[in-house]
């Protein structure tokens, strides 16, 4: 039974938070799972930080409860929570759960379709049942249909379907987005007449806001200074949309945002915060009077929550923990936020922390218990250029540093983010497996300041690629190197892994290319939009407005260079990173007969999904490693 005193109900909850401190932090579990390529690749794509755990939340508006999408080995499915007792329990196969308003039930994809699912009921209710997709569902205020974005007009469109189920889904928007965009949002206006949402439809270059009316079906474009990234929120008020993006006429950065807000009535837009840049992971989150915002902000490879005033001003940190963040929610009682935030040591788990201040609360214990994480260690090393650059130090087990180990430099993907210091198990395991691992925040990448982004723009492959060599030259001047180094990456990475021998011939033993490009000007004929828009900002330009750039990033040019074993990897149907630029790069480096070894996947794409082909990338990397660093005369 529910209580019936709000007040009394928030107090439970804020004892809970506050009492379970200590209960909740993550001792030595003895069933934590060893490290190996298999598990780690078998439920998240490899390459990126955070995997398996709490991937989504949804909070219900009377603050007691938070449905929670987990992808954990063995507890997929959507779990119910409530916020107050701490009590946990699976409720039903699904992602993406929503709350209604009125707190009783939710909307989720199942089976590619739209289910409902009460809390008082054991049985859900299927919506659709059709061939098409179905995504990002989102309940009216009213809660008589459901939102969602669907590629079955041929594009990523926006529909309706009413809960009742009594007639077929309703295309709201026409073209709003190609069918491959994934970084489509949405958001309903507090009163259920309009939503707002992510196109560019007005420019296939320009990701603005547009507003349908949900009545008319009548659209209309709502920004034009600023590239939308993330998904638009609506204030609780209906008076403003806060929304993630950078201005047009400047550098498309991502995961260093501005923040925006608009008038949907009168269609004025304005830049708000001035002291930190978001990232644009999710949609900024409103207080529940509209008078603040809250949004992670990257600094130094950490994220945190920040808090801005809707008038503008000075923005101010919430939270002190770091880690990485990739949800982030109200609770709707106003008084406190829930994260999904992952670390070096543990995967993706609801934290909480009270608006009025003090520590995160663990409040979920849902990602895999992994055996042997450590820590690593933050350092800096000095470049050629007198610049200091982070780099993260991974040690193997009873690490000794009067014996000598090989040494590894990992290279992250997107040139312009960063390695984020969350749970980065390729790394924790290529420690375990007895090298010393040296993740490299090369310049150019977020969480250190516009300047620093910049540094990058118009040289991509080479002063990036440098800091890669100052890297394993710093590596070889440590007592515990036995003198041998290898470079790895994915996707940009990849680029520079590659790029760095090609700049300095023989600084590497060994390079991995992981779903890298090696000539940007043919890439960019072939690839995606987002390929296309981010080689064009990366280089000032296109092909045809800047030539000489291109020529300077090509690495097929100069793959003669290369003196260290090469393996590179790549999917078949990628598009991002085209397969043809890994056929290029296998011709190349047999015609300059270099040692090397390719392999390729024939139905992966630029994200590998298949776990079997996400593990084996890993393992060829492992082999390659172990063969050139370790065993070098075989």
């Amino acid at each position: 039974m529910r209580p019936s005193n709000p007040r009394r109900l928030l107090w439970l909850c804020m004892m809970f938070f506050g009492l379970s401190a200590h209960a909740t932090q993550s001792p030595s579990v003895p069933n934590s799972v060893p490290l190996t390529w298999q598990a780690i690749c078998e439920s998240a794509i490899c390459h990126r930080a955070g995997h398996d755990g709490v991937v989504d939340l949804s909070a219900s508006p009377d603050g007691r409860y938070a449905a929670l999408s987990v992808n954990t080995p063995g507890r997929e499915g959507i779990h119910l929570l409530d916020l107050c007792s701490g009590e946990r329990r699976f409720w039903t196969q699904g992602r993406s759960p929503e709350w209604f308003k009125d707190s009783r039930r939710i909307v989720y994809v199942h089976q590619n379709d739209l289910w409902t699912h009460a809390l008082d009921e054991t049985k859900p209710n299927r919506l659709t049942n059709d061939e098409h997709d179905v995504a990002q569902p989102l309940p009216s205020p009213d809660g008589k249909q459901i939102a969602f974005s669907s590629r079955r007009s041929g594009h990523q469109d926006l529909w309706l379907v009413s809960v009742e189920g009594s007639s077929p889904p309703r295309q709201l928007t026409e073209a709003a987005m190609a069918p491959g965009e994934l970084r489509f949002g949405h958001d309903w206006s507090p009163d259920g007449t309009r939503l707002v949402y992510v196109s560019n439809k007005n420019s296939p270059w320009h990701d603005d806001l547009w507003i349908a009316e949900v009545a008319s079906g009548q659209t209309r474009r709502l920004s034009d200074s600023f590239m939308t990234l993330g998904s638009p929120a609506w204030s609780p008020d209906g008076t403003t949309i806060a929304a993630f993006g950078t201005p047009k006429e400047g550098f498309w950065y991502t995961h260093m945002a501005d923040l925006f807000l608009l008038d949907p009535v009168l269609g004025t837009e304005r830049r708000i915060n001035r002291n930190v840049h978001p990232v644009e992971i999710g949609q900024p989150v409103w207080s529940a009077d509209s008078e603040e915002l809250f949004f992670s902000v990257h600094q130094r490879a950490e994220l945190d929550v920040w808090r801005l005033s809707a008038d503008g001003g000075l923005a101010t940190r919430l939270t002190h923990a770091g880690g990485m963040i990739d949800g982030l929610a109200l609770d709707h009682s106003g008084r406190r936020l829930l994260l999904i935030r992952s670390t070096p040591q543990r995967g993706k788990e609801v934290d909480a922390i009270a608006l009025d201040g003090g520590a995160l609360r663990r409040i979920t214990d849902l990602s895999t218990p992994w055996k042997d994480l450590q820590e690593p260690e933050e350092i800096s090393f000095r470049t050629r250029d007198g610049h200091y650059i982070q780099a993260f130090r991974f040690l193997p087990p009873d690490f000794d540093p009067d014996q000598r180990y090989p040494a590894v430099v990992q290279l992250h993907s997107g040139g312009t983010h960063s390695f984020y210091n969350g749970l980065n198990l390729v790394e924790q395991l290529m420690a375990q497996l007895g090298y010393v691992v040296l993740a490299v925040n090369y310049r150019g990448g977020s969480g250190f300041g516009r300047d620093f982004q910049d540094l990058s723009i118009g040289d991509w492959g080479h002063r990036q690629a440098l800091d890669a060599v100052d890297a394993a030259g710093w590596i070889r001047n440590q007592r515990w190197s036995n003198g041998r180094v290898g470079a790895y990456g994915y996707s940009y990475g990849g680029i520079l892994a590659l790029a760095a021998e090609i700049q300095s011939p023989g600084s590497f033993d060994a390079v991995v290319s992981m779903s890298g490009i090696y000539d940007f000007a043919g890439a960019h004929e072939e690839a995606d939009r987002l390929g296309q828009m981010f080689f064009s900002y990366g280089h000032g330009g296109t092909p045809d407005e800047v030539p000489e750039r291109y020529a300077a990033s090509n690495l097929l040019d100069k793959i003669g260079r290369v003196k260290a074993p090469v393996l590179l990897t790549h999917g078949e149907l990628d598009q991002r990173a085209p397969f043809s630029q890994f056929q290029a790069a296998v011709t190349a480096l047999e015609e300059h007969d270099k040692t090397f070894k390719a392999v390729s996947y024939p139905n992966e794409a630029h994200l590998f999904r298949d776990p079997h082909n996400r593990g084996d990338i890993y393992r060829e990397m492992e082999a390659w490693m172990q063969r050139w660093l370790v065993s070098p005369s075989r």
